[in-house]
């Protein structure tokens, strides 16, 4: 049942170091996420003859990772505590990081996928541990608002991450006289460094933030005395309609987002004529104004309904993409930033409404369930690809579009579910 929140706190006030702690973690993946998107472009110019499809495959390395380590991540909460996943999942973080120095020596295409996926693993682990312990970090009837708080932490990464891809990468990047990436042969070296270079300066801090969470006394939550029954629990969560929508509705979040983010670089350049590193001012805007509405939508939740906020954002998202497509030229790149302002708000609501009614048990296995939906970005990210080779970037953007229908469907679904409650 979606519960409006006016009186209970939204934090426990003994928890308030704790949670900065964590909401500093979604910070630091949303710069990894963000400096990812870009790369597609890069890749495929450094690589010779890389089609859009081959070149998004980093992101489908990236986004696999995120797939597979999220049962691990889960099963390190299960066994030991959310702290422990945290730290694990901020170690392989800074780990992948490091690996593309090697990856660099080596300049094949494949490393660099080696090396995003084992980053990857680690912000799997880290997100499957830091969502739900956000969660139970306070009342339940103001988990899903904390989340959404929590989250909003993530946009300022995720500015931080495209600033740092256009100043440090971008802007750096040898340009044809049509302004594309030209790679010649005795440059692939010097390019691959300037690539690195902001992964490599993130692993240093990201040591510092280890240890500062290692070190701070923090809630441990986990239950040591319980044998783990991963795949008993996981059986039973599939049966609950709710989350198993919830884990699909997810899955189309995440490939909307990552497309969404990811062609941005391949649609402005074609409809404004401008460079990839200018087309990245608009993708900068377009993550402030994920940010500031996230805070909105937060702000919004005291008075509506998480389900109904849903929903209006999906349709909104929707009409957007229909612009992107059909209208082009500045209105469709306004309608393509503007799409991001409706993001902002599902990828925590979906995960904080899938988790309602879990029991404790439930919601430390669910919680994987909900983070290896990103597998949506690995597989759509390179859908939407093939289809920018095949009919280009514009009408590509259908894939997002069917995408915000499955949200809206879900959230169709949950408010059909309040209002049978109150009848």
């Amino acid at each position: 049942m979606d519960a409006i929140a006016k009186k209970v706190p939204l934090l426990d006030k003994k928890y308030t170091l704790a949670f900065i702690l964590l909401s500093s973690c979604f910070m630091w993946w949303g710069i990894a996420n963000n400096l990812t998107d870009p790369l597609v472009r890069v890749f495929k110019a450094v690589f010779g003859e890389l089609s859009t499809f081959q070149a998004s495959l980093i992101q489908f390395a990236f986004y696999f990772g995120y797939f597979c380590m999220a049962i691990p991540g889960s099963m390190i909460s299960r066994k030991y505590s959310y702290k422990t996943g945290v730290l694990v999942g901020l170690g392989l973080y800074a780990i992948g990081c490091l690996l593309l120095y090697p990856s660099t020596l080596l300049q094949e295409f494949i490393f660099f996928c080696i090396s995003y996926y084992v980053l990857a693993s680690g912000l799997s682990i880290l997100e499957t541990n830091a969502n739900p312990y956000i969660l139970v970090l306070g009342e339940r009837e103001t988990a899903t608002r904390r989340l959404n708080f929590a989250q909003s932490f993530n946009p300022i990464g995720a500015v931080s991450g495209v600033f740092l891809a256009r100043y440090l990468i971008m802007a750096k990047m040898p340009l044809d006289a049509e302004g594309n990436i030209q790679v010649a042969s005795d440059q692939i070296n010097e390019v691959l460094n300037i690539v690195i270079f902001p992964y490599l300066s993130i692993a240093a801090v990201l040591v510092l933030v280890w240890i500062l969470i290692a070190v701070m006394k923090m809630p441990k939550v986990s239950d040591n005395s319980a044998d783990l029954h991963l795949f008993r629990t996981f059986k039973s969560l599939f049966k609950r309609k709710n989350y198993t929508f919830a884990v699909i509705a997810q899955f189309f979040y995440v490939g909307a987002q990552i497309t969404v983010w990811t062609y941005t670089n391949f649609y402005i350049p074609e409809h404004l004529h401008v460079t990839p590193d200018q087309a990245l001012e608009y993708h900068s805007w377009a993550l402030i104004l994920f940010g500031v509405s996230r805070w909105i939508f937060t702000i919004l939740m005291r008075k509506f309904k998480d389900s109904t906020l849903l929903l209006t954002a999906s349709v909104m998202a929707g009409l957007l993409s229909l612009s992107v497509i059909f209208v082009g030229g500045i209105v469709g790149v306004y309608s393509l930033i503007g799409i991001s302002a409706f993001m902002s708000l599902m990828f925590p609501t979906i995960f904080g409404m899938g988790s309602d009614g879990l029991t404790d048990e439930e919601t430390k296995v669910g919680a994987s369930g909900l983070i290896m939906a990103i597998l949506g970005g690995a597989l759509i990210t390179p859908l939407q690809g093939a289809f920018i080779d095949i009919i280009g970037v514009s009408f590509s953007y259908f894939i997002p579009l069917v995408c915000f229908i499955v949200i809206g469907s879900y959230a169709y679904y949950r408010l059909s579910l309040t209002k049978k409650v109150a009848v």
